[in-house]
């Protein structure tokens, strides 16, 4: 029998772009595969920017993608919400706006800081303090021009069609633009919105995508924020959580405002996961294996490559399942 974490109660998908979405859909199909289980039963699902595209898809009855090759076996694959994010998204790398050397010193040092404190006694109350301590710097971040490109409107009207709902187990996380806070869609007390608005804002990269508007506010990529959210899943005591990050072997580009605003996201996954144990739940982390992430490269939006990722991360969620067998 595989690894319990393998089956988890709790899905949490984290950001990485058109090929953290290849990744992730492939190390599912993959795990689906090797133990017959069914990825759409999980009881809550955690989605951010391109994890919540898996995520909804999920949600909305769709089992995850498989390689093409795999169509050979009579698998199904396909999923035309994530095929729209790999077409409106491959030409994303170059378009950085350039910041100021003050922002790029206080970005550097918020990340360098919450990592420091990720091993110490104090991580879930750093993990508190930091989130709200470096909330005025995302704002100022995400207050430069945002920005105009509104391609993303096609991921929407897919996630339209495929009928996912908000119903009590999906949440997507998003973040304010005006105030640099999170915010969890299919959360208690969350905003009103549909589950395709709420994709399209969690995929929206500032500075490139147009801001969402839902109930009179912007919204941008949850991403900026969190990496993972791992700290939002609905998880207690005895609760198995898995989480897929796309990034955790991947070095995080410096050379770019987006690329900082991760470096701060990622410094608080330890910190995430600590407090889920702290609750007493189990939680088991999953990134790329090495061959896999050279493959993916710097660039996650290298289109490009979808299909060797997507077919990677397949053989990767087999070689678990065989080696936790």
């Amino acid at each position: 029998m595989a690894d319990a974490c393998l089956t988890p109660d709790v899905l949490v998908l984290a950001s990485g772009g058109t090929l953290g979405e290849a990744w992730t859909s492939g190390l599912l199909a993959g795990v689906e595969d090797a133990t017959g289980h069914d990825f759409r039963t999980t009881e809550s699902l955690v989605g951010t920017s391109a994890g919540s595209l898996v995520a909804a898809a999920l949600a909305a009855g769709q089992r995850p993608r498989r390689p093409r090759q795999s169509a050979l076996l009579g698998l199904p694959s396909g999923d035309a919400a994530a095929d729209v994010a790999a077409e409106t998204s491959s030409r994303l790398a170059a378009q950085w706006l350039p910041l100021p050397r003050s922002i790029l010193r206080s970005v550097g040092r918020e990340a360098v800081r919450l990592a420091g404190v990720a091993a110490t006694p104090l991580a879930p109350v750093a993990l508190a303090a930091g989130s709200s301590g470096s909330t005025a710097l995302r704002a100022a971040l995400l207050g430069r021009v945002p920005g105009s490109d509104t391609s993303l409107q096609a991921i929407r009207e897919g996630i339209e069609r495929s009928g996912a709902r908000f119903d009590g187990r999906l949440r997507v996380v998003a973040v304010d633009r005006g105030n640099g806070r999170r915010v969890v869609f299919g959360a208690p007390g969350a905003p009103d919105a549909t589950v395709a608005e709420a994709v399209q804002a969690s995929c929206s990269v500032p500075w490139i995508f147009a801001p969402v508007k839902i109930g009179g506010r912007e919204y941008v990529d949850g991403g900026v924020w969190s990496n993972t959210n791992l700290d939002i899943a609905p998880a207690g005591r005895a609760t198995q959580v898995l989480c897929l990050n796309p990034i955790m072997s991947l070095d995080i580009a410096m050379a770019s405002a987006f690329g900082l605003l991760r470096a701060i996201a990622g410094s608080t996954a330890a910190l995430e996961t600590l407090a889920l144990r702290n609750r007493g739940a189990r939680v088991r982390m999953i990134g790329p294996a090495h061959n896999i992430a050279r493959v993916m490269g710097p660039n996650l939006m290298n289109a490009s490559r979808r299909e060797e990722v997507l077919a990677g991360g397949y053989a990767q969620g087999l070689e678990i399942c065989a080696a936790t067998g």
